[in-house]
């Protein structure tokens, strides 16, 4: 993987930087999920943290992808040479494996022809063809017309949806195939493993010009009696102590979100690690926070 040579590399990193509260609406959305906690209102915050580094990581890697913002927008916006996106749900990778490594303009195009009616997607969805692409088609129908984009057992169709549109709230044909076939443009930038993301970290700690995105899909916010993690994802459990660790032996630098939760706090102190509360603004205009841990934040104002 090349380096950027030094009068590119200055030009490059000296940007302005965002506004501290984001407008989610004001960024680029590139994934083609809805995903429960994704993280489009953290990419201004990505690319502060990335154009923050000496120069631009040789390799981003998002061991918990989803909906993969954050390795969509490096890749995108040039921000790491290569990014290594790893999954461990199979319906989501089932998605990911088609774009990048099977047929995107399969997918795009199924679902550009597909009739979208409450009788057509109960037929879909009842469908048990294992095939990856068949998978990542049912994949992205239930997520576009489950509530809140939930794949995890016991979600539900929508009813209503947004302004009484029913399961066409969120089913945008042409602009899923755009960003789909976008995504494949590029390829060339993404690897894509389906696995336990906890490995990946282990497998990849000894790599200096590794560079980590650390967004676990599930709830460590015991103190705060959530449990929001079993409801929206079908990989809900994680033993944070385990990721902390491995995080804390990684030569790479790193950057990881979580709820803003007592025992999140004690679990960064103990391991030596700097958090930042956050703050955002969702697509109801309400200020929401989070908070980022990293080795050093020094780069958050």
């Amino acid at each position: 993987m090349g380096h950027l040579n030094a009068s590119y590399q200055q030009a490059f990193w000296n940007v302005d930087m965002p506004d501290r509260v984001v407008n989610v609406a004001s960024v680029p959305k590139r994934s083609p999920f809805r995903y429960p906690g994704g993280k489009t209102w953290l990419v201004p915050r990505v690319r502060e943290w990335l154009r923050s580094q000496r120069r631009r990581p040789d390799l981003l890697i998002e061991p918990f992808a989803g909906g993969a913002t954050v390795g969509l927008t490096a890749a995108f916006e040039e921000l790491a040479e290569h990014v290594l996106l790893v999954e461990l749900d199979a319906e989501v990778a089932a998605v990911w494996k088609t774009i990048l490594q099977l047929d995107a303009e399969w997918l795009a195009e199924r679902i550009l022809a597909f009739d979208l009616t409450h009788d057509n997607v109960r037929e879909e969805l009842a469908k048990t063809d294992k095939g990856t692409p068949e998978v990542a088609f049912r994949t992205v129908l239930k997520n576009r017309t489950f509530h809140g984009g939930i794949l995890a057992p016991g979600a539900s169709l929508m009813k209503n949806g947004e302004s009484g549109k029913g399961l066409r709230s969120r089913w945008y044909p042409a602009t899923l195939a755009q960003r789909i076939r976008a995504i494949a443009k590029i390829r060339g930038r993404f690897t894509f493993q389906e696995g336990d993301g906890v490995q990946v970290i282990q497998d990849y700690s000894n790599i200096k010009d590794a560079t980590f995105f650390i967004d676990p899909p599930y709830t460590a916010g015991t103190a705060t009696g959530k449990r929001a993690g079993s409801r929206l994802y079908t990989h809900h459990r994680l033993d944070h102590e385990h990721l902390f660790s491995a995080m804390q032996h990684v030569k790479g630098d790193f950057l990881m979100t979580y709820d803003d939760a007592a025992d999140v706090h004690e679990l960064a102190e103990r391991h030596a690690f700097q958090t930042r509360l956050v703050s955002m603004k969702n697509t109801h205009h309400a200020k929401m926070s989070e908070l980022l841990i990293g080795r050093s934040l020094d780069w958050v104002s």
